[in-house]
């Protein structure tokens, strides 16, 4: 499975990225608002491993993309969608992209198509994602692809000494379907 926007490329996991996403999850700025303090090489490849595994599952929930910029091969993020069970109406997208790449809209544009995605193919009719309340900018990037923050759960996450309150957001089909609301990008 593959899906290309103007900038990215959304492409199945392979067995040899693991050295692309071990780069930027060792970083501590990636770190920052993850529970790891730090990521070894047998960590990444048992992480993707899981990716790997997703994609032969029949029928499919889960959608675990890496994230690459055209035209380079190299993994610089993940992106994905997973759903509870098959035919479920509502999916969960996350997404990370490798701090080098902060900034630029990678990650509003890996959401963007995981969005579409998930309601033009998987016809869901709600789509859901959370990030820690600090984590400023992939609020943004929620709200960017045109979520609504439906709440903040108080000390949600207990991770590195401390509570963390989460902000949870949400777009329903209809929302998604209204013509060029600011969520809505050019069919990439």
């Amino acid at each position: 499975m593959e899906i290309a926007t103007p900038h990215l490329l959304l492409r199945e996991y392979r067995d040899e990225d693991w050295e692309d996403v071990l780069a930027y999850q060792s970083d501590p700025r990636y770190l920052r608002y993850y529970a790891w303090t730090g990521r070894t090489a047998p960590e990444v490849r048992t992480f993707l491993g899981q990716f790997l595994e997703q994609q032969r599952e029949h029928p499919r929930t889960k959608y675990q993309l890496a994230i690459t910029l055209l035209p380079d091969p190299r993994v610089v993020g993940s992106c994905g969608i997973r759903l509870s069970a098959p035919g479920a109406h509502e999916g969960e997208i996350g997404y990370e992209v490798a701090p080098r790449h902060w900034g630029r809209g990678f990650g509003t544009e890996a959401a963007r198509a995981m969005v579409r995605f998930g309601f033009a193919e998987l016809g869901l009719h709600r789509i859901s994602s959370w990030c820690v309340a600090d984590n400023l900018a992939s609020a943004r990037v929620l709200e960017k692809v045109g979520m609504r923050l439906e709440g903040r759960l108080r000390h949600k996450e207990r991770y590195k000494g401390r509570w963390w309150d989460t902000l949870l957001y949400a777009i329903l089909e209809d929302e998604w379907r209204v013509p060029s609301g600011p969520h809505q990008a050019p069919d990439a």
